[in-house]
């Protein structure tokens, strides 16, 4: 469904020194340097998978998803998106696309969400009976109620949010670019907007890629991670593997029947944080049975679990280690 080969996005930035004298300067003489936001990356996504694509700030991602999209043109490489060069902008391929940026929106501000639907479906050219069994659907997902015929001013951010996805699939897009589509929102909205982009994706088998800082977002909805800095790809394949790649250790978390002094706590693993009545040791892969049993012997556990590193700790690691080498 997406084909990237060596893509390339560069940018001419006017760089210039504080101050009076070098503001007239520039405007006789100005110096530009070359900026490259994405640097040659190639990947692929094939029909209904779910992808988080990650990054850092600055690493291109938002850009990447520009270029997906047909915003912006790419100084070099070849993007194909469900069949179709995105920087044509051709009728077909803007209606088999969404993207769905949580800094911006499209809802009209003074109108109701209602208004925008409508609006969309004119300018989808959607017949009117798919279009109300579109929104009723949309609606039954996301509980949107009567939210959608309040003036948008009026509605939390979470229910702006949810509008704007019902807003943004109205037209079944085959391909979905959602850019940070959780930001700002609490937690209860947020895992409320993640089943909803899951049931999109396996009611229509859309295509999925999703951008985000919250790994709670890519933990809970995409299987596979392409991981970009500086514009380069650093790795593409199973989150899990990534996980295992980078901190083959695991995390076991002591729930501690009494107070514990950290000093004995240490004496039997290492401790990576210690407080409220529980301990949370860092554990090598191939010695958790040996330390599970040496902590459930000689320490208070009235409960005990094993998980994986945190994938904030993991993604911090990568990109520490790459810079480092």
């Amino acid at each position: 469904m997406i084909e990237v080969r060596e893509l390339r996005k560069e940018y001419k930035v006017h760089r210039r020194q504080p101050g009076l004298g070098a503001s007239i300067r520039s405007l006789f003489r100005r110096r530009y340097e070359a900026v490259k936001a994405v640097d040659g990356i190639s990947f692929s996504v094939a029909a209904g998978e779910r992808v988080g694509f990650l990054g850092p700030n600055g690493a291109g991602k938002t850009t990447t998803l520009k270029v997906l999209s047909g915003l912006l043109h790419p100084s070099a490489g070849d993007v194909r998106v469900a069949g179709f060069v995105p920087s044509r902008r051709e009728t077909a391929f803007l209606k088999s696309i969404t993207l769905v940026m949580g800094q911006k929106q499209q809802l009209l501000w003074d109108l109701p969400p209602s208004e925008t639907f409508a609006l969309n479906r004119a300018i989808y050219e959607i017949p009117r009976p798919e279009f109300e069994s579109r929104i009723r659907e949309l609606s039954d997902l996301l509980d949107l109620g009567g939210v959608v015929d309040k003036p948008t001013r009026q509605l939390s951010l979470g229910e702006r949010m949810k509008c704007e996805l019902a807003a943004s699939l109205v037209h079944r897009p085959r391909v979905l670019f959602l850019d940070e589509p959780t930001i700002g929102l609490d937690v209860t909205m947020q895992a409320t907007v993640r089943e909803f982009i899951r049931s999109y994706n396996e009611r229509h088998g859309a295509t999925v890629v999703l951008t985000s800082h919250y790994m709670d977002d890519v933990i809970a909805l995409c299987p596979r991670v392409v991981v970009i800095d500086k514009g380069r790809l650093i790795y593409d394949g199973d989150l899990r593997t990534l996980s295992r790649e980078v901190r083959p250790d695991k995390r076991v978390v002591v729930r501690l029947g009494q107070p514990v002094p950290e000093a004995e706590l240490s004496l039997l693993g290492v401790v990576v944080s210690h407080a409220d009545g529980q301990a949370v040791y860092r554990v090598p892969g191939d010695q958790v049975a040996t330390v599970v049993g040496r902590l459930l012997s000689s320490l208070p556990v009235t409960d005990l679990t094993v998980e994986e590193p945190p994938l904030e700790e993991i993604m911090s690691e990568l990109f520490q280690g790459r810079r480092a080498s």
